[in-house]
């Protein structure tokens, strides 16, 4: 079922394919990594997971690329950190018909948590998610839904939104009245 303002249709819609990638640098335990990359991602399989080597080596930083059937664990976790609505936005910056791509942060993944990372590098490494299918922006809607948004609609682009570098969309002034709804 999809709920859009409030109105509720019967639509079944399809999970998007997703794929994760992550880069190893030379000082990170490739374990710990992948470790990173599972508490969001817990069926992820990277093709492959270079040695680990102790300090100092010689390896260079490589890619880890794979895979995975779900995001009902990074769902769940948005859901608990109630960031819904941020979530849609940072999921859908760069939204291009059936496909998306957005960044977390493997530090926050190891603590169970999800952060977006927007605009720049991410403290302890970052995951880049892939998600490729039909009705992608329905798709993404649906999850994303809650409650509020009967009183408060909210849909990909509706100006509500965060902007491309990660800065809030004020919906109150310094003074505390809604901004929202004024044309």
């Amino acid at each position: 079922m999809q709920r859009t303002h409030g109105q509720r249709r019967v639509r079944r819609l399809v999970p998007p394919l997703i794929s994760v990638s992550t880069v190893v640098q030379p000082h990170e335990d490739p374990q710990r990594v992948v470790d990173a990359v599972r508490e969001m991602f817990p069926d992820w399989s990277p093709d492959r997971v270079p040695a680990n080597a102790t300090f100092p080596n010689e390896r260079a930083a490589g890619m880890m690329t794979g895979s995975s059937d779900s995001l009902n664990t990074l769902l769940k976790a948005i859901r608990n950190q109630r960031i819904l609505d941020t979530a849609l936005d940072a999921m859908t910056l760069e939204l291009d018909g059936g496909s998306t791509g957005f960044s977390l942060s493997r530090q926050a993944a190891l603590a169970g948590k999800a952060s977006f990372v927007i605009g720049g590098r991410g403290m302890g490494g970052e995951m880049r998610i892939g998600l490729t299918g039909e009705d992608l922006a329905d798709w993404l809607e649906q999850q994303t839904w809650h409650a509020g948004r009967d009183s408060i609609p909210r849909s990909i682009g509706d100006g509500l939104s965060m902007d491309g570098s990660g800065e809030p969309v004020e919906w109150f002034d310094r003074r505390g009245r809604r901004t929202i709804g004024e044309d």
